[in-house]
């Protein structure tokens, strides 16, 4: 592992102690698992936004239809 130095709040630093303390792991810990879950989100936010750049209405089209087809009704956020 690296080691990083950062300048916090110290309320945040507080908060994260607390935190740590209460989940029994290391402030650093702490923050590693913090940051990994924010980078998984600014990430997957990414990833979607490309896919979505991808999309094709008439392909979506095909699979609601489909959906219908087989008796069933596509859930009201899905239908066009």
């Amino acid at each position: 592992m690296s080691a990083l130095n950062v300048h916090l709040p110290e309320s945040l630093h507080a908060m994260a102690r607390q935190l740590a303390a209460e989940e029994g792991i290391l402030v650093g810990h702490l923050i590693a698992l913090a940051l990994a879950e924010k980078i998984s989100a600014l990430k997957t936010e990414d990833y979607l936004q490309s896919r979505s750049r991808r999309a094709c209405e008439d392909q979506y089209q095909a699979v609601l239809d489909a959906v219908r087809a087989q008796g069933n009704r596509p859930l009201p956020d899905d239908a066009l």
